[in-house]
């Protein structure tokens, strides 16, 4: 008879509050198929996105399975590879994103099975924490802020510094050579988003963003701009970007349906570029890859780890993530 072989798992069976619906316990090692490698969970990062799904936000509807492990992003080691797969791939520490898009087990387990491609060798100066934070901020982040190119010698704002992807687009940005504007809404996010590199820090709460941004650009303007609150920036955006220049928006969760002021966009003939980190053009997927692994091995992408949770700590990380007052990001801790 043979024994099956278990691993420990978080996941929930309805939406609802973290602590009404995430349990932990025993569930059968996931099986790798053709084309897939299985990774030994070593941490994951808990994102916004993993609470609108929990939650059943509106943007995901009712849930695809019936049971579901949450989490896109975590970091490993594979331990086993499905066919098609080179077997030289076993025993590689690797990161890996969108575990949970189309599957219903994500990373918040002691295994996960993923697509080859998506998991992504990790530099050896390159932690599993810091590998579970990259996945959707950083593919977002990437995206954003070159989403028309270089970056070199050019300004760019960053609407909400003190976010996750913002803080991955500050310091892509200023690796690619940019002057970087943040925009954050308290004080102790101005020192944490100037530790990262950002140049100008504002605030939007207090300060008047357009005259600033006048007065550092010597009323010239941003080249680009990624922005976490269209709607509720929109018109702060256009006041500020130069003709021809381009918005990268990733998130509206503010204002879900935004009036746009399509006349003073049209007379600055801007372009305004909706990201979503789960349709992303092959080309772009593997172009951030490459970015990504550069900036680790030279360390210049470091996203800062604020609270670290055993998986039994899972309901803790979640309601740490929605409290909206951690600056940095949120590890489970798989083997703790």
């Amino acid at each position: 008879m043979t024994t099956k072989k278990m691993m420990r798992a978080a996941w929930y069976e309805k939406n609802g509050a973290a602590k009404d619906v995430l349990q932990v316990g025993e569930m059968e090692i996931p099986e790798v198929g053709a084309g897939e490698v299985r990774v030994k969970v070593y941490a994951n990062g808990v994102n916004p996105v993993d609470m609108k799904r929990r939650a059943g936000h509106w943007h995901f509807g009712p849930m695809q399975f019936p049971r579901i492990i949450p989490h896109d992003d975590g970091a490993g080691i594979i331990d086993a590879v499905g066919e098609g797969v080179s077997p030289s791939r076993v025993g590689e520490r690797v990161w890996v994103y969108n575990a949970q898009i189309g599957r219903a087990f994500g990373a918040g387990a002691e295994y996960v099975v993923v697509p080859n491609i998506q998991a992504v060798k990790l530099p050896k100066n390159t932690d599993f924490a810091t590998g579970a934070s990259l996945g959707i901020p950083a593919f977002t982040a990437h995206r954003s802020v070159f989403i028309d190119g270089s970056v070199k010698d050019k300004v760019v704002f960053i609407a909400g510094g003190a976010g996750g992807v913002g803080q991955c687009a500050i310091q892509l940005a200023k690796w690619g050579g940019a002057t970087v504007i943040t925009s954050v809404g308290r004080p102790e996010q101005a020192e944490f988003v100037r530790s990262l590199g950002a140049d100008y820090v504002l605030n939007y709460k207090t300060d008047d963003l357009v005259a600033r941004i006048e007065e550092i650009t010597g009323g010239e303007g941003v080249d680009h701009i990624v922005e976490v609150a269209f709607g509720s920036n929109v018109e702060l955006d256009t006041a500020i970007i130069k003709p021809n220049c381009a918005i990268a928006t990733f998130a509206s969760d503010r204002v879900a349906e935004p009036t746009v002021p399509i006349i003073p966009l049209i007379r600055k003939a801007a372009t305004i570029h909706f990201v979503l980190v789960y349709n992303l053009p092959e080309a772009a997927w593997q172009a951030a890859i490459d970015d990504i692994t550069t900036c680790l091995e030279a360390e210049a992408l470091h996203p800062p780890i604020a609270k670290r949770f055993s998986l039994n700590e899972v309901v803790a990380a979640h309601e740490a993530v929605e409290s909206g007052k951690i600056l940095g990001k949120v590890i489970v801790d798989i083997h703790l």
